[in-house]
């Protein structure tokens, strides 16, 4: 067939065109993201709202990418090991994992602060850490280790009991009680009690059995985890508690250094705008507890101000004093936490 000079014309532009922006053929694929956390998994609608608002995020982040940024999310500890999952962040070997931040305690210390008992007492306190001098100082230290929080989560906790209420540290003398984190831990072992360490998907079998006798976690854990089957006390993080955990949707340094700027301004957007869902949910769930709890036939109990200090006073001495000893990083973030209380 012959080339006429318009056909060449046209050729030789689609040639330019194609060498400047690529063939759609070897367009670069879409890109996955997997998001890991240990809660029980749902729908985008219902259940755990941890697991809702990963789904949320990923399908959000698809919509507006036009597909070409997407998020597969793996419940229920599926993909990897609780435990893992900061690990795996840190080496680019996970996208992404929504998980309390203190669990990565032993991997980097100032991520303790995280669950340090006694230090948020209210989610208005809360969300202030984000964008103030604490926040930013422990952002550094996460990117510096490989993390970047995408959404601030912080939730309030309880305490479901076997056998007994535990209001007052007095409460606790004798039993074994998971506190959640090592700083908890100090301030149980001062109050009398037993510790044991392990993840909060791990508390009902612990109990059932009677390893356990009373647990410290959040109050979406103590729903998703059907805890008022085998525990009929439960002192409630409504109103007033010690007990705040930072529980962040986090993403990969070096996953998220390899994605296009309007991808990476995307992620964060989209991270920032779930803040809110977070707040509302688990400030529903501090509430729904309670009725779960009355009813199955169990009793709440709310903390008082002069509880609350009574925890504090003994987390100062110990849990505070220990974290801010660690190294001058650990001080410098126990300083500036300090600061909004």
């Amino acid at each position: 067939m012959a080339i006429t000079r318009r056909s060449f014309v046209v050729c030789l532009a689609t040639a330019s065109f194609l060498a400047l922006f690529g063939s759609p053929a070897f367009a670069a694929e879409p890109v996955t993201l997997k998001i890991s956390h240990q809660f029980p998994g749902g729908t985008i609608d219902a259940g755990d709202f941890r697991d809702r608002l990963c789904r949320r995020f990923a399908a959000e982040i698809e919509k507006r990418s036009g597909g070409a940024l997407k998020g597969t999310v793996y419940a229920g500890s599926s993909l990897m090991k609780t435990n893992a999952q900061f690990s795996a962040l840190r080496k680019g070997a996970l996208d992404m994992s929504l998980v309390p931040l203190n669990y990565a305690g032993g991997e980097v210390p100032e991520t303790n602060i995280g669950l340090m008992p006694g230090m948020v007492t209210s989610y208005e306190q809360a969300a202030k850490w984000k964008n103030a001098e604490v926040g930013k100082a422990l952002s550094e230290v996460l990117a510096n280790k490989g993390v970047i929080i995408v959404s601030w989560i912080w939730q309030a906790g309880g305490v479901a009991s076997r056998t007994t209420p535990i209001v007052d540290p007095s409460d606790a003398k004798g039993l074994k009680i998971r506190g959640g984190s090592k700083e908890m831990d100090m301030v149980l072992k001062e109050a009398g009690a037993a510790v044991l360490d392990m993840p909060s998907n791990e508390i009902y079998a612990a109990m059932q059995t009677g390893a356990l006798d009373a647990a410290m976690t959040s109050s979406t854990s103590l729903i998703s985890f059907r805890l008022e089957e085998v525990a009929k006390h439960l002192t409630t993080g409504r109103g007033k508690t010690y007990w705040f955990m930072l529980e962040p949707l986090m993403i990969s340094k070096s996953v998220f250094d390899q994605l296009p700027k309007a991808q990476q301004d995307l992620i964060m957007t989209v991270g920032a705008e779930m803040e809110k869902f977070a707040l509302e949910q688990a400030k529903a769930d501090d509430q729904a507890v309670a009725a779960v709890y009355q009813k199955s036939g169990g009793k709440a109990y709310d903390l008082s101000d002069a509880s609350v200090k009574k925890w504090q006073a003994i987390a100062r001495d110990t849990a505070w004093k220990n974290y801010g000893e660690k190294s001058e990083s650990c001080a410098r973030i126990l300083k500036l936490a300090e600061k909004l209380l």
